[in-house]
C-alpha cells in the first residue's frame, strides 16, 4: 500500500456520527465510517480513534443553560462511551477487532485505558477506540485526542470534519476564501483558527505531532491521506495558500 504514517490517531466529532438527523446516531453514516477505517486497518495500518459526544449531550450547553460544568462534561463524557461503543459495534460486524478504553473505570462495558494495553492492541492490528475523554471535566475531546495520541507515539492526528480544510475566511460566507494547505502551530494559535482548542494544538506542537484536517463526508478521503496524497490542511508546517 506504501504507507506514509503507520500509527494513526482519528479524531471523530460526536456530530459526525450523527449525519443530516437533528440528535443521535445515524446507523448509515456510522457504518460508512467503519466501512473506510475497516479498509485501512486490513492494510496494515494502526488504528485508534478518539470520539466526540456532542450528537448526544454537550457539557458547555449544558453549563450555558444552568448545569454545574463539572457535572455537565462529565456527562457529555459518558455521551462519548456511548458513541465508542457504536463504532465498536460496527467496527467487528466487518470482523475487525476492536477495543474500547475509557478514563472513568466501566468495567462492565469496556477497557480502563492503560496506555501499554492499548499500544499492545495496535500493535496487533486492533483498533482502540478512547472513550469518556480525558476523564477531567473542563477537558475537551480535542485536548484529549493530542493527549493519547502523544501517549500512543501516533505518526499524524486526522481531524475529521465536513469542510476540506481550514481557510483564511468562512467559505459559505465569503465565496474567495483561500484554503491553506499547510499551516504552522503558531499561525493557528495566533489567528484562533478553531482548527482544534488552544491546549491540543500547543500539545501536539510541544510533542510535533502533525493534524491533518480534512473533509470525512467524501468517501475514500481516510485511505487517501494515508497515502499522502494533498487533501485537507496539515497543521505542522509552513503556511500556504491554495
Amino acid at each position: 500500500m506504501g504507507n506514509t504514517y503507520q500509527r494513526v490517531l482519528l479524531k471523530l466529532s460526536g456530530e459526525a456520527l450523527m449525519g443530516s438527523l437533528p440528535y443521535g446516531i445515524d446507523p448509515t453514516i456510522v457504518q460508512g465510517i467503519a466501512e473506510e477505517i475497516a479498509d485501512v486497518t486490513r492494510q496494515g495500518i494502526q488504528m485508534a480513534i478518539v470520539v466526540g459526544g456532542g450528537n448526544i449531550f454537550r457539557g458547555v450547553k449544558g453549563a450555558a443553560a444552568g448545569m454545574d460544568r463539572a457535572t455537565a462534561d462529565y456527562i457529555g463524557m459518558i455521551a462519548t462511551v456511548m458513541n465508542a461503543m457504536t463504532l465498536q459495534d460496527a467496527l467487528e460486524q466487518m470482523d475487525i477487532p476492536t477495543r474500547v478504553q475509557t478514563a472513568i473505570s466501566m468495567q462492565e462495558l469496556a477497557e480502563p485505558y492503560i496506555r501499554r494495553r492499548a499500544m499492545r492492541h495496535l500493535e496487533k492490528g486492533r483498533v482502540v477506540v478512547f472513550g469518556a475523554g480525558s476523564g477531567n471535566p473542563f477537558f475537551t475531546t480535542d485536548t484529549t485526542a493530542a493527549l493519547r495520541a502523544a501517549e500512543i507515539d501516533a505518526d499524524i492526528i486526522m481531524k475529521a470534519t465536513k469542510v476540506d480544510g481550514v481557510y483564511d475566511a468562512d467559505p459559505k460566507i465569503n465565496p474567495d476564501a483561500r484554503r491553506y494547505q499547510s499551516l504552522t502551530y503558531g499561525h493557528v494559535l495566533t489567528h484562533d483558527l478553531k482548527v482544534m482548542d488552544s491546549t491540543a494544538i500547543a500539545l501536539c506542537k510541544d510533542n510535533d505531532i502533525p493534524i491533518l484536517v480534512f473533509d470525512l463526508s467524501v468517501s475514500g478521503n481516510i485511505r487517501r491521506a494515508l497515502l499522502g496524497e494533498s487533501i485537507g490542511t496539515i497543521v505542522g508546517g509552513s503556511c500556504e495558500v491554495s
